[in-house]
């Protein structure tokens, strides 16, 4: 009886490592499939799209943010609204109902479930990369999304784009979104959105902040950016800086107004 009593917890012991064992396996075999469930994905989505939703009802805007009612940029659309990675995941959520948008999405697997997102709220979503591109290095995805947003900036739509390289330099834009405005010939239009509530994820290579409900929030729209149609590559290199520096000023403001910061 007492080789038993003995034998008895590390048999149990044994049973529960069989057990988490399985479960391990059964989760490695599933999860494959669930990554690439059309019904998971977008039910993950639309959970991410009631969050937002959650966040932008209960975060008041506060005074001296910009206002898109009553047309104030009217004279500027369609434009390309430029955004930083990793601070721009409240724009479908602020963005006004009823204006046609158009938004380019990276083709990543992981950018999938921000495109899938962002319909939600009636935005069409291009899939390319848009950072990376200049006027002689253009791969054959990020052609064809610029070629999509330009048709839809002349079909009078306005279009977003995040302006700085994907695992690059944070908050330095590419040349892209230049890009863009000199074959379009429409003004960019470097865009902030920022909570009084939030969760830096220091350790992500651009900062990216999830913004929390119950606080308050602002919007800021910096110093639009005209790139003329002729541009050279030292003017088109000009035109890069201007808005890294536009929308640097755009980002920082927007963050002084919901700090409370003189």
């Amino acid at each position: 009886m007492e080789h038993e009593a003995v034998k008895g917890p590390a048999t149990r012991s044994a049973v529960r490592s069989k057990r988490g064992g399985t479960t391990r396996t059964f989760w490695r075999r599933i999860r494959e499939p669930l990554a690439q469930s059309r019904f998971v994905k977008n039910a993950i989505a639309s959970l991410f799209a009631q969050f937002v939703r959650l966040v932008r009802l209960t975060n008041r805007l506060v005074d001296g943010s910009a206002r898109f009612s009553g047309g104030a940029y009217a004279h500027l659309e369609p434009g390309i609204i430029a955004l930083w990675h990793g601070q721009h995941l409240l724009t479908p959520a602020y963005y006004p109902a009823g204006r046609p948008l158009v938004a380019m999405v990276s083709r990543s697997a992981d950018a999938e479930l921000n495109a899938l997102m962002i319909e939600k709220f009636g935005i069409e979503a291009v899939r390319g990369s848009g950072g990376r591109e200049s006027s002689k290095h253009l791969d054959k995805g990020g052609a064809k999304a610029l070629i999509a947003l330009k048709k839809s900036l002349g079909a009078g739509k306005n279009v977003a784009m995040i302006a700085d390289i994907p695992h690059g330099t944070p908050r330095d834009a590419g040349l892209g979104v230049v890009l863009l405005a000199r074959l379009s010939g429409r003004p960019i239009l470097p865009a902030a959105i920022a909570t009084s509530r939030r969760k830096v994820l220091e350790k992500s290579w651009d900062k990216t902040t999830i913004n929390l409900p119950f606080g308050r929030s602002s919007i800021v729209v910096g110093t639009p950016v005209f790139v003329p149609a002729n541009a050279d590559d030292a003017e088109m290199e000009r035109k890069r800086q201007e808005l890294t520096a536009s929308l640097n000023a755009a980002t920082a403001e927007a963050y002084r107004l919901v700090d409370g910061l003189k």
